[in-house]
């Protein structure tokens, strides 16, 4: 570790600030640093059930208007009966989600808010490609 003899306030160029002056930017910088309430409650799950997600098709020959439950977990989005899913939820409610059933197979993303969610999806449904949106609420 490095010593220096003069402390670095008293070096020219910072030797106008004071360390008293400077007391309260660093008080603020420390109060932006601690998460919020906010953060903490989406950090332990806050999105935290099963969600049952209904898709529309916009675009291609799939059927529309089916829908698939999905359960979260913290930040881990799984199956909540039928096919597999996976994806994640990011603690300002990102949603990305894969789903496989058979051969079909789909993405999508969007955002989780309180007990709603909505977002876009694409992929091949019975050798179609498709895509369209989605809309969630939590049971």
């Amino acid at each position: 570790m490095t010593r220096f003899h003069r402390s670095i306030c008293r070096l020219p160029a910072f030797s106008r600030f004071s360390t008293l002056r400077w007391l309260p930017v660093f008080a603020a910088l420390a109060v932006t640093a601690v998460p919020s309430s906010a953060d903490a409650a989406r950090a332990s799950g806050a999105y935290n059930g099963t969600w049952n997600v209904v898709f529309a098709t916009k675009r291609g020959n799939c059927s529309s208007g089916y829908s698939v439950p999905f359960q979260v977990t913290g930040t881990r989005v799984s199956s909540a009966g039928g096919g597999r899913v996976s994806g994640s939820v990011s603690r300002g409610g990102a949603v990305a989600v894969n789903v496989s059933v058979g051969a079909s197979k789909a993405s999508g993303g969007g955002r989780l808010a309180g007990t709603s969610g909505a977002g876009s999806w694409s992929g091949i449904i019975t050798g179609d490609r498709c895509s369209g949106t989605w809309q969630a609420t939590r049971s």
